[in-house]
């Protein structure tokens, strides 16, 4: 079974503001990750990836805030778009 495109989004906050959702669903879980969901959920400013939450295969869950990267502790996707959204709100 291939993956499965579950949402796949452009959300314009402002002139210079976006926000680029993509879910899919897998049929196994990718190296790192417990759940059979691919996602990669960004806040782009002035051109620059400011907040992204993704699972590259391999790194499992995490979520980058400028320079930073941090695990992230995956629930559920309503979780996930929740914590996102928190997220872009405070920046």
């Amino acid at each position: 079974m291939p993956a499965t495109l579950i949402q796949k989004e452009r959300v314009d906050l402002a002139n210079d503001r976006f926000v680029d959702l993509a879910v899919w669903e897998l049929p196994a879980p990718l190296p790192g990750s417990t759940h059979p969901f691919k996602y990669r959920l960004a806040l782009v400013v002035a051109g620059v990836c400011v907040l992204r939450y993704d699972n590259e295969a391999g790194k499992g869950d995490h979520k980058h805030l400028g320079g930073r990267e941090a695990p992230y502790p995956f629930t559920d996707l309503k979780r996930l778009a929740q914590d996102f959204w928190d997220d872009v709100s405070r920046l």
